[in-house]
């Protein structure tokens, strides 16, 4: 998802509010914001799998290794 994808996601959303879409412009707003969507779910899947926790016996627990595979089915 890149900036481009972005701005005609938003573009579409004003023309949605101002006169309306047709078939093929709603299926495009669709497909953008599911993949919009996806993008956002994924960056933030990788950013919590970095996060370690120490715990107060000194040892460091990995969430992403020990959390990361779990749901990740439920978003694809």
């Amino acid at each position: 998802m890149d900036l481009k994808d972005i701005e005609r996601i938003n573009e579409l959303y004003r023309k949605s509010k101002s006169e309306g879409l047709n078939d093929a412009e709603k299926e495009e707003q669709d497909r953008l914001r599911k993949a919009y969507v996806k993008a956002f779910r994924d960056n933030l899947r990788g950013t919590l799998n970095t996060i370690s926790i120490k715990n107060p016996d000194g040892t460091i627990v990995n969430l992403g290794e020990k959390y990361g595979n779990k749901g990740k089915e439920e978003y694809n």
